[in-house]
């Protein structure tokens, strides 16, 4: 009898051991499945491109975050209506890429591309613009931005471009890469000449601008003659409005 109580023991004692490892590996099974493939949701939003939007028109910057909302390994982290706010703005939130247009107020595109990337040279910015004029181009990329695209861009075009600066690439679409190449291959104005062309956009005459600018009628005169010949032009009107189209001046 004694025999058969142990062998009894034994079987009741077996069934029990065997359940409590089973439901140990039930248990462990699940935990490990609920971790595997599903990062938590601080992960995932740490993942998206977080995009700044720099405009001073607020239809453009609602319009181009709603866009970039819609995608999900996008986030917009903030939105600027002027340069000086693009830069505090990108200041306090480091994002990822930066949409910026190239004319606002208090402090133009160029301007606040100049400021944020002495603080941080590694800033990916693209310039969002309507104005295509070669001296802009290259004023922005000298600068330092990443991409130059006009608005008329396909949407799915601008979303590539943001994933590709972000990436650490370029984007400059080829029309507007043909207008760079053709300016920094062509004669530059100089700064005196700049200046010069200014004054000619308001309808100075050649005295009025030596005057103001402190220089003889003469000088003045030569000035205009070598615009004429770097801008490929034969009358003011002309080099007014060449420059104004190329981006040299701003009416």
């Amino acid at each position: 009898m004694k025999t058969k109580k142990k062998s009894a023991s034994g079987r009741n004692a077996a069934p029990r051991r065997s359940a409590h490892r089973g439901a140990g590996r039930l248990s462990l099974g699940k935990g490990e499945g609920e971790g595997e493939g599903r990062p938590a949701d601080s992960d995932r939003r740490k993942s998206r491109i977080g995009v700044l939007i720099a405009d001073d028109h607020s239809v453009v910057r609602e319009g181009l975050a709603s866009l970039i909302r819609r995608k999900p390994d996008m986030t917009v982290v903030g939105e600027a209506s002027n340069g000086r706010e693009a830069v505090d703005l990108w200041k306090q939130h480091r994002p990822d890429v930066t949409l910026l247009d190239l004319r606002m107020p208090e402090l133009d595109g160029v301007g606040a591309i100049k400021e944020i990337r002495a603080d941080n040279e590694n800033a990916r910015i693209i310039v969002l613009t309507t104005f295509d004029g070669d001296e802009d181009i290259y004023r922005a990329i000298q600068a330092g931005a990443k991409g130059y695209l006009l608005k008329d861009v396909p949407r799915e075009a601008l979303m590539d471009s943001i994933r590709r600066v972000h990436a650490g690439e370029t984007c400059v679409p080829v029309h507007l890469a043909a207008k760079l190449a053709e300016r920094i291959s062509g004669e530059t104005l100089s700064a005196r000449e700049i200046d010069v062309l200014k004054l000619m956009a308001k309808g100075k005459s050649n005295k009025e601008i030596g005057s103001a600018l402190f220089i003889s009628e003469g000088t003045v005169k030569s000035h205009v003659k070598a615009i004429f010949a770097k801008m490929n032009v034969v009358s003011r009107t002309e080099a007014v409005a060449s420059a104004t189209r190329r981006g040299l001046i701003q009416l």
